[in-house]
């Protein structure tokens, strides 16, 4: 109620501490998609499609008899939400993070 009326942080200063939030914290998460991107950061995502081209170098160039190579799950990752809207993006408003913050599970 404080930046409703004028008493809070300036919205500048509300937005550069926004930039400068880890790619890992549950803000981020929340606008990439859900609470289901909580802690995946860039290294995350790196250590993920390693293990994906380490199983398929290893499928590739493993002796294995011809059609009978395993197959081998790629890394599980979170799933992104269909984005919405004609202009394929959905837009994070402060309001709706604040509503998923607030949700209980």
């Amino acid at each position: 109620m404080d930046v409703i009326e004028g008493r809070g942080p300036s919205p500048v200063l509300v937005y550069r501490l926004a930039q400068r939030l880890p790619d890992t914290s549950l803000t981020v998460a929340l606008m990439s998609g859900g609470r289901e991107h909580f802690g995946w950061g860039m290294d995350r995502y790196m250590q993920a499609n390693i293990y994906d081209a380490l199983s398929t170098n290893t499928r590739m160039t493993g002796n294995f008899v011809p059609g009978k190579a395993p197959k081998f799950p790629l890394y599980p990752r979170p799933k992104s939400k269909p984005e919405e809207g004609k202009a394929g993006k959905v837009k994070a408003t402060v309001a709706s993070i604040y509503n998923r913050f607030a949700q209980r599970r």
